[in-house]
């Protein structure tokens, strides 16, 4: 029997380019993560220092060309058509290598018309450069549709132009990927502040120095024995950094709130074997953080310092959609099982896998969602108490300046003060419940919910609700104010503000009526 021959047509070229990722921006992330093997693999060979690896992206907006450089080990002459022109035949190892794959390099195709590799290894004197007609290959792909076959192997042949030349830099090492002729609807591979904000939540990229926790998270990385990669990552010649900071803004984009400190969490699976390890801001954690002020919202999954998927990956491990949208933090894998896929927009399905996804989901299910359910509740509990004082100090203001209408506008106000001051001590005994429970349960909900307890009770100074005011007959009317009036006009007035109060909420009608006697007073009689 005739042993049979396998075949592979142009389709799966088309699978490892256009059809390999839905957001073009991934293409930063797969050669900047190609970059950073070998710059890691250059600092083990002596060829670079640590911190003397850099990673280059530029942008040539009249040509519509991209070019990302690193200056690590290169490729060796003898090498590089090898090395370029095998597919998903790489030679790194998964274990400890950010792209191990070997068909990352492809992506570029599907964005440009003419993709550029060049290279040059330190100590050699020649300049390898292959040129891939990404226009031709998806011409000859859309033969292949429509049923003109060919081969994969047919299609690279046709595309793949390799070429050398000399040069007297024997010393110069680089790698160098040029995407000429973006195409007009990937006009976002070209948007600087797009790839800017992009790269700094997704490259292997340092802390800004004003993320005063940085310092926390490292220290913790290295207590787990952990490196965070970290690389000098420069967009038009702008370092890159994590864009974490401190402030927590609302949709207006006013700071209402901050991370006043971290909280970290190890995840293990059943024997202790530690899977990951992940920090997380602590705030007020009081409502739901707006995405678009709050870029860093969330918490990102990594490995290799590189983020997996988009900011809601791990969104399916918490109770409520929501959930994880109260917090700010990040999740670095560490198990050499925890192996992402193809895409790397999750880990592909393991035993491993299965045991993190296990004891987080226990976290955030648990802990987490205790957390900002309590924390929610804290905040609701601490504007009762300060809702109370705000009322009681303007109800002081108004006996003291004759701002009433009569005995029965105050007697009414006197009586919404009372009802505030007894949801004021309602609102104070919750938050002594959830202080005790948290004290009680001890563990992370412990220590987070005592610390934002602390923190809002503290910076609000709500410890106790203040007593209601003594009650004292009305000493001045409003209407006091308007001698002009005879005692009839004036009681024709009084009606009318209370005629405004049962209309209107109290402030709206105080406002009100203050027009109207600065108006009356003025002689617009």
């Amino acid at each position: 029997m005739q042993e049979q021959e396998y075949r592979f047509g142009a389709n799966i070229i088309e699978n490892l380019t256009t059809g390999m990722y839905q957001d073009s921006k991934v293409i930063y992330r797969e050669y900047i993560q190609n970059a950073c093997d070998q710059i890691d693999k250059a600092i083990e060979e002596g060829i670079l220092q640590q911190n003397e690896g850099q990673i280059e992206i530029w942008f040539d907006q009249n040509n519509r060309t991209v070019t990302i450089r690193d200056n690590a080990t290169g490729i060796t002459a003898a090498d590089f058509q090898r090395v370029l022109g095998n597919i998903a035949d790489s030679d790194k190892d998964f274990s400890k290598d950010k792209g191990f794959r070997g068909i990352g390099r492809l992506c570029g195709l599907a964005y440009c018309r003419e993709l550029i590799f060049e290279s040059k290894a330190k100590g050699e004197n020649i300049i390898s450069k292959v040129i891939c007609n990404a226009q031709k290959m998806r011409n000859l792909i859309t033969e292949h549709h429509k049923g003109k076959k060919h081969e994969a192997g047919f299609v690279l042949k046709q595309i793949f132009h390799f070429e050398t030349e000399q040069t007297d830099n024997n010393n110069d090492h680089y790698f160098t990927v040029e995407l000429k002729g973006i195409n007009d609807e990937n006009n976002d591979l070209l948007d600087k502040i797009a790839i800017k904000n992009y790269l700094s939540f997704v490259a292997p990229v340092p802390y800004q120095n004003t993320f005063r926790f940085r310092t926390n998270i490292k220290k913790y990385a290295q207590e787990k024995n952990y490196n965070i990669d970290e690389y000098n990552i420069k967009l038009d010649g702008e370092q890159i950094f994590k864009n974490y900071t401190d402030k927590i803004k609302d949709n207006k984009g006013e700071c209402t709130d901050e991370i006043f400190d971290i909280e970290f969490y190890d995840v293990k699976d059943e024997n202790g074997n530690l899977l990951a390890w992940m920090w997380l801001g602590l705030s007020k954690f009081d409502k739901v953080l707006p995405k678009k002020t709050n870029p860093m919202r969330s918490f990102r999954l990594r490995k290799g310092n590189i983020q997996i998927g988009n900011e809601d990956v791990l969104q399916k491990l918490f109770n409520e959609e929501r959930g994880q949208n109260y917090f700010v933090g990040e999740v670095f894998a560490v198990s050499t099982d925890l192996i992402p896929n193809s895409q790397r927009d999750y880990f592909n399905e393991t035993p491993t896998r299965r045991n993190f996804e296990d004891s987080l989901q226990n976290f955030f299910s648990k802990d987490l969602y205790k957390i900002y359910y309590d924390g929610s509740k804290i905040n609701s509990s601490v504007k009762k108490i300060t809702d109370y004082e705000k009322d009681k100090t303007e109800y002081n203001k108004k006996e003291k300046t004759g701002i009433f209408i009569n005995e029965e506008q105050k007697k009414n106000e006197y009586e919404k003060l009372k009802d505030k001051r007894l949801k004021a001590e309602n609102a104070q005994n919750e938050i002594k419940k959830i202080n005790e429970k948290a004290k009680e349960n001890g563990g992370v909900y412990g220590q987070i919910i005592e610390q934002v307890i602390n923190k809002v009770v503290k910076e609000e100074n709500c410890l106790k609700p203040a007593p209601l005011p003594i009650q004292r007959p009305i000493q001045k009317r409003r209407t006091d104010e308007l001698g002009k009036f005879n005692s009839k006009e004036r009681k024709i007035i009084e009606r009318v503000f209370e005629i405004i109060h049962l209309e209107m909420d109290t402030e709206t009608a105080d406002k009100l009526i203050d027009k109207i006697t600065k108006g009356l007073k003025k002689g617009l009689r």
